[in-house]
């Protein structure tokens, strides 16, 4: 529906066609990243790592429950890092699931730390997010390197944050023990080995400085080789994002044309200006609210022309990655966390979820912009 406004937008002049193409030609590489680090990370929840990791950490646990999900936290952050946060909200969010039930232990702890950390732990790198991505070009470029330099401090802060709050609210689940059981085998072993090894190379390779897509696209071809000989019925149309692409896409379209017709003009009313820690907090808190109105990724796309600086263009970031954890509809990840959640008979109210998000989004970007003022 969105891409079809977008064309409408385009046919219609109100869009003009150059700069339909300009955003054309800054969005394909990031669109191509999406689908073939989407691929990689499904291929390789096929193949079971996901799972063999968690069972592993069920018994590096030693029966406290508070270590096993220590390690659940540590894994949902790497992940997030480096596999960006659909990998953490969607592929890992089932397997923590079932590893709590596995042991025994209530599985809303685990699955509210996985999705708030696919969204508060995606600011360190530019693969993190689809939102860093595009920030990552506003700056010109810049290195992953030079990325986590500028967003470091902010999130080291926008993962404890969530992690703190998490460790109060469920202290009375996480306090216990547990019994772990030998790790079940995995069903086709070189499967599992081609995917640990195409993963291990996969993370140092997405910040070397290369374009992204290009190591996520060699990744996702090489072990969709190996599926091709050992498992081809997995390879199918529905392991591509094409939604998500639709999707993003019409948003790129949609924006742009808004800011055409003086959509930047009405935000600035509240989005300020200057990079002092008040106009920070007013940038960042606007673009967390607007994130909540609508989504992080158009909310980004809006605040993006109001951040003139990279100061600034942290802050829109802190806003919508960290901020998007109230409403459900703030963050696509959560919607389809909560899909995965259902289906596993996993039940947690939109109404408790957005009280608890209200207690932690304004802490977590608070926290995160202080932070942010202070490393500069």
């Amino acid at each position: 529906m969105l891409l079809a406004i977008g064309a409408v937008l385009v046919a219609t002049g109100i869009l003009p066609l150059a700069d339909a193409a300009a955003v054309a030609d800054r969005v394909w590489p990031i669109l191509l990243f999406v689908v073939a680090i989407t691929v990689v990370t499904e291929l390789a929840a096929e193949a079971e790592l996901f799972r063999v990791i968690a069972e592993r950490a069920a018994r590096w646990g030693g029966g406290r429950a508070w270590v096993l999900w220590l390690l659940v936290v540590l894994i949902a952050v790497l992940s997030t890092v480096f596999l960006s946060l659909d990998t953490t909200a969607v592929l890992l969010t089932p397997v923590v699931v079932l590893l709590a039930r596995h042991v025994g232990l209530p599985p809303l702890p685990f699955a509210l730390t996985t999705v708030w950390l696919a969204n508060t732990a995606s600011l360190l790198l530019p693969v993190s997010n689809l939102t860093n991505l595009l920030a990552q070009h506003k700056l010109g470029g810049i290195s992953p390197f030079e990325f986590a330099a500028l967003m470091w401090a902010p999130a080291v802060v926008s993962i404890v944050v969530p992690v703190v709050v998490l460790v109060v609210v469920y202290r009375r689940e996480l306090f216990v023990r547990y019994v772990a059981e030998a790790p079940a085998a995995a069903s086709d072993r070189v499967l599992l080995i081609a995917s640990g090894v195409v993963v291990a190379l996969l993370l140092p390779a997405l910040v070397s400085g290369v374009p992204v897509w290009m190591p996520a696209v060699a990744a996702a071809l090489i072990l969709g080789g190996f599926f091709v000989v050992r498992r081809r019925s997995v390879l199918r149309f529905s392991l591509l994002p094409w939604q998500l692409v639709l999707l993003a896409s019409g948003l790129f379209l949609v924006v742009e044309a808004a800011h055409s017709i003086g959509l930047t003009t009405l935000l600035s009313t509240v989005a300020g200006q200057g990079d002092d820690p008040l106009s920070l907090l007013q940038l960042a808190g606007s673009a967390a609210g607007g994130a909540n109105l609508a989504n992080n990724l158009p909310a980004y796309l809006a605040f993006e022309p109001l951040a003139d600086n990279p100061l600034r263009i942290a802050a829109v970031l802190i806003g919508v990655n960290v901020g998007c954890l109230v409403t459900p509809w703030a963050s696509l990840a959560t919607l389809l966390w909560h899909q995965r959640l259902t289906s596993m008979d996993v039940e947690i109210s939109w109404g408790r979820y957005m009280l608890l998000g209200l207690l932690v989004a304004p802490l977590a970007v608070a926290g995160a912009v202080l932070a942010l003022s202070l490393a500069s």
